[in-house]
């Protein structure tokens, strides 16, 4: 029996020898039935990935970098904020790594997202958070362990830079919003234009929920 393969011409056909398939064509198929399967399998992007209720009459969007000490002191606001308002209220959070001043945040983001594939972000945003100081490739596999993010191939998809485009997405979002540092906040897609202290936040929620309100009253 013969076996075909619709190999393009450019891609290992050469291979391919008095109609056998050689050691190396069949590498090559692998190689390509491998790539199409890891396409295929899609990708959680930061966008989708929400904090609390999904159901929550407002979103506040955070742009963070892991190795900002703002982003970390900020931190405990937001915590505060989640349990002010409950499930009135979700999160999500969008990478804004300063690489020029921060060399390893770009790729603590993209850890960030590797651990939301298994449903793991919030444990691993705070670990990261926790760890600022310490943000070294290795480092980021032994943190997706500890939050819980099991998947094998976390340290190969680090190396490979497997979500460093949706870390790029992410900064592209902040670059059209006019976002200059971090952290820096909306609230229901409405930029946060005073300085994120707790009042400014929560007034910011609290307007959002009013005109929600009033939206739906109408």
């Amino acid at each position: 029996m013969q076996t075909f393969v619709n190999w393009p011409q450019n891609s290992g056909s050469h291979f391919f020898r008095e109609g056998k398939l050689t050691t190396l064509h069949i590498i090559h198929v692998l190689d390509f039935i491998i790539m199409k399967q890891k396409e295929d399998i899609p990708v959680i992007s930061s966008e989708e990935v929400i904090v609390g209720n999904p159901d929550a009459a407002v979103t506040v969007t955070e742009f963070v970098d892991y190795e900002s000490e703002q982003t970390a002191k900020l931190h405990h606001i937001v915590k505060q904020l989640m349990e002010e308002f409950g499930d009135k209220v979700n999160f999500n959070f969008r990478h804004y790594p300063q690489t020029t001043i921060h060399q390893k945040a770009h790729k603590a983001a993209e850890a960030a997202i590797g651990a939301a594939q298994e449903g793991r972000f919030w444990e691993m945003h705070e670990i990261l958070i926790q760890n600022r100081r310490h943000l070294g490739t290795v480092s980021l596999k032994l943190y997706a362990r500890e939050a819980g993010a099991m998947a094998k191939s976390f340290l190969d998809d680090m190396i490979n830079s497997k979500y460093g485009w949706f870390v790029q997405d992410d900064l592209k979002f902040g670059l059209e919003l006019g976002i200059t540092e971090v952290p820096a906040f909306l609230i229901n897609g409405e930029k946060l234009d005073k300085k994120p202290t707790h009042k400014n936040l929560s007034d910011a929620i609290k307007a959002a929920l009013k005109k929600r309100r009033l939206k739906k009253a109408a």
